[in-house]
């Protein structure tokens, strides 16, 4: 079965020049021109990926973002014409896992969405492999690869695939400091550059997830000048 995107613009010529790159890569699309007709879409809808604009009429893309993560991990590409590193951080802290700016290369947009749905891809047990190979334990924090969960304390933390990502590459070599472009590079599989605050922004919002669960205790610790380490 294709995998579904959902496509979510009040611009009928861009969403329908993006649905044309994606057909033409083989995959099925929806289109919502607002964003109460876009959760209505999601409801009922088997959707494995969403690329949002932020700027629409009744209820714009960051609310929408928002209430889609309320229930949704699936990946969010936002679209935006504001550049401002500010909007990126805010399009970002409310759930988006990737943004990218108006006008926009459509064949990267494609890129960008492969990239995306591979990160999210949940892998398929295998039956030769026991389930313990797949799951990490770092003091109260529990994450098993094969289903793309995580677990503090015995309660489930609910996270995108970007966030699972990270958390999952810290939690493999529990102490070990990551620089934000050994991070970028080893889970957005791009070059990073200077300017690009994605890390600290994805790092910051799973901190506030994982401390939810933990009355404030910290796994993830910023190590100044170097990078983040994971230590339970």
């Amino acid at each position: 079965m294709d995998k579904q995107i959902l496509i979510v613009d009040d611009d009928d010529k861009i969403a329908r020049l993006v649905e044309i790159y994606l057909v033409n890569e083989g995959f099925a699309v929806s289109k919502a021109s607002d964003g109460y007709q876009a959760l209505e879409i999601m409801d009922r809808e088997d959707i494995q990926l969403i690329i949002l604009d932020v700027m629409m009429p009744g209820m714009n893309g960051i609310d929408v973002c928002i209430r889609i993560r309320e229930n949704h991990t699936t990946p969010i590409l936002m679209l935006s014409a504001k550049d401002s590193d500010m909007d990126k951080i805010n399009g970002l802290m409310t759930g988006a896992d990737d943004y990218m700016v108006k006008p926009f290369n459509p064949l990267e947009l494609v890129a960008r969405v492969k990239s995306l749905l591979r990160r999210s891809s949940y892998q398929n047990p295998s039956a030769a492999s026991p389930p313990s190979e797949h799951v990490i334990k770092v003091g109260p924090l529990q994450c098993d690869k094969e289903t793309h969960s995580a677990t503090v304390y015995g309660s489930p933390v609910k996270l995108t695939p970007i966030e699972f990502g990270i958390l999952y590459l810290l939690a493999s070599h529990p102490g070990r400091v990551f620089s934000s472009e050994e991070i970028f590079e080893l889970i957005w599989k791009d070059k990073y550059f200077d300017s690009n605050n994605s890390v600290t922004v994805h790092i910051s919002r799973l901190r506030d997830k994982l401390e939810k669960e933990m009355e404030g205790e910290k796994l993830i610790h910023t190590v100044w000048g170097v990078g983040y380490k994971l230590e339970g």
